[in-house]
């Protein structure tokens, strides 16, 4: 009895050991699950914190140049400026800009802001569509791996690059047809601009009609579409919301070009363009070529400038996003 009573004392204290024993291993692994869940958290946190300070310095950046630009265009049009105050109306409205005789309109600069903008989109969207359907649809692999990146380095291209381009091949161009003595002018301009926007829309527009599902294609090849059909009547419109997205940007670059611009619109101090031969002086080329020297009166009224061509850009973004938001 003495024996039967060793060994079971013998195999309780071995089963409580391995218990402690499981137990601990338990407890261990626990603790490092829990431990490597908070490390996770933490590292959560962490990268969401980073986010959010990317995002608020974005929000930020635009809001101090919003603010900035506001606080120093709006002083002319409000009493108690240091420079005296001038009409908001005869601002947006005037057609002359001559500093030296304290006359300040910008209407025909707004005007040709518009001009040179729809210009460049009327004639640069169709090209670059029609070389993004033929880089994704039509070209053999090969050839788009060679005219892509073409396409794509003249995104790389320096503004002022195109301008000087502009300045001895397409101004002289456009000399030899217009009535005038000059062929700095709106058509120049135009033609400049187009070829700028050319690439960006070009890219975007081939990524979004690649991104449209092969079976749309075999779908409307099944019924008994031609390849051509398939592509203004199936891809095309399913890519229609990367294809405005492109045409966005587009339009942002065309308004906000400057370097490219002041080398062949001619600068005019005044007029409505008449023709798309007559010198223009858009609103972007008007801050560039004064701002460096200007002060008092002209230096706020070319902030004042900036206003306008802010609100410009707020709101065709504004209307191209609805439309784009009615495309689906």
């Amino acid at each position: 009895m003495v024996e039967l009573s060793v060994k079971l004392e013998e195999e309780n204290s071995v089963e409580c050991a391995l218990f402690l024993h499981y137990f601990e291993v338990e407890v261990l692994s626990v603790e490092k699950e829990m431990s490597v869940n908070q490390r996770r958290v933490m590292m959560e946190k962490l990268f969401h914190g980073i986010f959010f300070t990317a995002a608020s310095i974005a929000v930020v950046s635009v809001a101090l140049i919003i603010i900035f630009i506001f606080s120093r265009g709006l002083q002319p049009f409000f009493p108690g400026n240091e420079f005296g105050n001038y009409n908001p109306i005869s601002f947006l409205t005037g057609l002359n800009w001559r500093p030296s005789f304290g006359t300040f309109g910008i209407g025909y600069m707004i005007v040709s802001s518009l001009l040179a903008t729809l210009g460049a989109i009327l004639l640069g969207v169709p090209i670059a569509l029609l070389t993004a359907v033929f880089l994704a649809e039509v070209a053999p692999k090969r050839l788009a791996a060679i005219i892509q990146p073409a396409v794509e380095l003249l995104a790389a291209i320096p503004s002022v690059l195109y301008g000087v381009f502009g300045f001895a091949i397409i101004a002289p161009a456009v000399r030899n047809i217009s009535p005038y003595s000059t062929g700095n002018s709106l058509l120049a301009v135009i033609l400049v601009l187009s070829i700028m926007i050319l690439p960006t829309i070009a890219s975007i527009c081939t990524t979004s009609i690649r991104a449209v599902p092969g079976y749309y294609r075999e779908g409307s090849l099944a019924l008994g579409a031609s390849k051509i059909q398939t592509i203004f009547k199936v891809v095309i419109p399913s890519a229609k919301s990367g294809i405005l997205t492109a045409i966005v940007l587009g339009v942002g670059r065309a308004i906000g070009e400057t370097m490219a611009v002041i080398l062949v619109a001619g600068n005019s101090e005044g007029g409505i363009p008449s023709s798309i031969f007559s010198i223009i002086r858009p609103l972007t080329v008007n801050i560039a070529l004064e701002m460096g020297y200007a002060a008092g009166m002209q230096q706020q009224m070319l902030f004042s400038t900036a206003v306008v061509l802010i609100i410009f850009i707020i709101i065709i973004n504004l209307v191209l996003s609805k439309i784009q938001k009615k495309a689906g």
